[in-house]
């Protein structure tokens, strides 16, 4: 092992005895430098790359060499579960050296906490919304307990960048680095990403520029046609199936014998593909965030020791879960992203002589598009970078209550220094301060900070818990068995008039609602033969494909084949939708053209994607038809538009995009956004759902005018 001088030879020992390795993985190998040097990094791999062990190798060895004390390393995790599944590692590889490690979350049981505050881990596993609830809990003296701190570890650290809650990590590691006195070293883990090193340059916050990092991925240095996670063409199958109950009746009888993972987009899916499978004598299991953390155990724990069996899931198995040897990954429809196909696919194919492989069912012609132009994109080699969301105002906002909170009360003119001057949290947040002072979330006396009475009655009850959670999920009813808690659901499934008994379908089965506590927000249930209905209300806000994925679709319609194996029907159906969408797309430039009985419009079929549609709608202003509903692929335009008129108008918006209007109920849904000056808030959303690039691509390529009438 060529590391052998920088890793610990105790922990040699282990790797090469009780794991019986060999020698490390190249991106094992790669991160022990930098890493054993105190640097900064990213580590990218696949799935299954061995990223834990790349990041606790060196750092145990850092820890011991340097004879670091107290809780020195922190590793954080967007999910529970997650963690769950990492500590028994972490622990193991920690005990190899005399060090221990804990885990401290929602589940954490207040007398494992009470151990933890007593005995200080060496490493500690948390979330970051927990490691805030630390910071401002009265019943943990926060200065002492991460007095030692030296490394955090950001695990999926891609999953966090992309949204809020990497804004609130981000800043919630800055306070907790002045807290500590001392820079903290941060690594990174993260599946595949078209931009490492800005994601590198993010993690560092305020340290960027400042501190040496790198991103660590061996798999990127030798040049290849498509990304380390490519496959064959008979390792992916793209098949259209037409409905949810023939994509059960596939799976019931291909494959048989194996341990299949199928992927749904929604919650609803889920529910019903694992019903219909059940009906057909399938051995099935479900996962997705409304069951109880006790079904979804369950279900894993059964799912890891059988073999011929399925687990229908959400994204929630997509991370680094362990669910045991996979035989085939399944897809209903097409995913969100390739990035998230890259996560898929790389659950299967970890057992010596097995490969990689997806089997995509899609339901109708829109979900068989979606699927090709994604995987035209990935056969391209491409995949979505990592952006943080713009303009977290909100996130602002919460991080200045919970600083008072964690603190007591702050400077009004020493506020920023927590920050260290990072980006959103400085100069730029004086108004939010402002508003929050009038409106009473703040008070201030003496020249202090501290929180006022309108934080203490909206966030105030169980010890301001709310304040520490950066995500509002709508509203749901808890659904009880007796008193065994089988998951959540939609409310709007307890009021909506039926006729005959209320049933649910829920961890894939069916419950007759008995008795619902409206207070409590419980219903009570038994279990039913058939007629349940699975529903949940999800925010849905700024969804929609990318402009570089639906330019895709647009290719494949003007006959580019995805690189995969494609069965009859889906060449079939394939082969419809071209001549279905001849006269909606060109290579050459975008065509505005008459909809087929819809004489009082025009669509103009941009194939631009959601955020960049909805730009060119608000943009357009008087030309384009108010309210309208926003899609990837085209723009509702007014029906005596002119070839002349629109020639005008495209000159006199060029130059000045307008951001999309926002629903006021987006608005509400923002978590914090309340603490926000109303128009801070509603531009918060709406920059979040421009996307002025791509929009002004589309203004500037050639426009063709078809069809009769025009």
């Amino acid at each position: 092992m060529s590391t052998d001088d920088e890793l610990d030879p105790a922990l040699v020992h282990h790797i090469v005895n009780t794991l019986g390795w060999k020698g490390l993985r190249p991106l094992q190998e790669a991160a022990v430098e930098p890493l054993t040097r105190g640097e900064d990094a990213v580590l990218l791999a696949p799935t299954a790359g061995g990223k834990t062990e790349a990041a606790c190798f060196p750092l145990l060895s850092r820890m011991h060499s340097s004879r670091w004390t107290g809780t020195s390393v922190l590793y954080l995790c967007p999910l529970k579960a997650l963690l769950n599944n990492l500590l028994p590692r972490v622990g193991t590889y920690s005990s190899w050296l005399g060090r221990s490690a804990a885990l401290w979350h929602g589940d954490t049981t207040s007398g494992a906490r009470k151990r933890i505050l007593a005995d200080r881990p060496d490493v500690l596993l948390t979330t970051p919304e927990s490691l805030e609830a630390m910071l401002v809990s009265v019943n943990v003296d926060h200065a002492s307990f991460f007095s030692g701190l030296r490394a955090v570890v950001v695990d999926e650290v891609h999953a966090f960048a992309g949204d809020d809650r990497g804004w609130h990590l981000l800043a919630v590691l800055e306070r907790l680095q002045r807290v500590v006195g001392r820079p903290l070293q941060r690594v990174g883990l993260s599946a595949t990403v078209g931009n490492p090193d800005e994601l590198l340059t993010w993690l560092q916050g305020s340290g960027a520029g400042n501190r040496a990092g790198r991103v660590v991925a061996p798999h990127l240095e030798t040049p290849v046609v498509h990304s380390s996670n490519s496959l064959p063409p008979g390792d992916i199958q793209l098949d259209y199936v037409g409905s949810l109950e023939n994509a059960a009746t596939v799976i019931s009888t291909l494959h048989c014998g194996e341990k299949r993972l199928v992927f749904c987009e929604s919650r609803r899916l889920v529910e019903e593909l694992g019903s219909a499978l059940r009906t057909r004598g399938v051995t099935t299991f479900l996962s997705h965030a409304s069951l109880s953390l006790d079904e979804r155990k369950r279900a894993e724990a059964a799912f890891a020791e059988a073999r011929d069996c399925v687990i229908v899931s959400t994204s929630t198995l997509e991370l680094g879960i362990d669910v045991g040897d996979l035989d085939r990954v399944i897809q209903i429809d097409a995913p969100s992203s390739v990035a998230s196909f890259l996560q898929r696919i790389g659950r299967t194919g970890r057992r010596p002589g097995t490969s990689r492989n997806c089997l995509f069912l899609t339901l109708d012609e829109a979900g068989l598009l979606s699927a090709a132009g994604l995987l035209v994109q990935w056969s391209r080699g491409w995949v979505e970078p990592v952006v943080p969301p713009p303009e977290p105002r909100h996130i602002v906002a919460q991080q200045l209550l919970a600083l008072c909170l964690q603190e007591g009360n702050v400077g009004s003119n020493l506020w920023q220094e927590w920050w260290n001057g990072l980006g959103p949290f400085g100069v730029s947040a004086e108004p939010i301060v402002r508003h929050l002072i009038a409106e009473g979330y703040l008070d201030q006396d003496g020249g202090l900070l501290f929180i006022g009475p309108e934080a203490e009655r909206r966030f105030g009850h169980r010890h301001f818990m709310d304040l520490t959670a950066v995500f509002t999920a709508p509203p749901q009813f808890t659904v009880l068995q007796g008193r065994v808690e089988i998951g959540r659901t939609d409310p709007s499934l307890l009021t909506e008039q039926v006729a005959g008994p209320r049933r649910l379908l829920l961890a894939g089965r069916n419950w007759q609602v008995t008795y619902i506590d409206w207070r409590r927000k419980r219903c009570f249930v038994e279990p039913v033969d058939g007629g349940g209905k699975a529903k949940w209300s999800g925010a849905g806000f700024g969804q929609g494909a990318s402009f570089r994925v639906t330019r895709a679709v647009r290719d494949v319609l003007l006959g580019t084949d995805p690189p995969v194996n494609l069965t009859r029907r889906a060449q079939g159906c394939l082969e419809e939708a071209r001549e279905h969408f001849m006269e909606r797309v060109h290579p050459g430039g975008t065509l505005i053209g008459r909809e087929h009985g819809k004489a009082d419009q025009l669509r103009w079929w941009t194939w631009a994607g959601h955020r960049a549609n909805a730009t060119l709608a608000a943009t357009l202003g008087g030309i384009a038809v108010p309210g309208q509903r926003i899609s990837d692929h085209w723009v509702r335009l007014r029906g005596d538009l002119t070839p002349a008129d629109w020639r005008l108008a495209r000159l006199d918006v060029m130059e000045r995009l307008a951001l999309p209007d926002v629903d006021v109920k987006a608005v509400r849904g923002l978590k914090f956004g309340d603490a926000l000056p109303e128009r801070l808030a509603e531009a918060t959303l709406s920059i979040r759902l421009a996307d002025l690039e791509s929009a002004t691509a589309a203004l500037s390529e050639p426009v063709r005018f078809v069809g009769g009438g025009v």
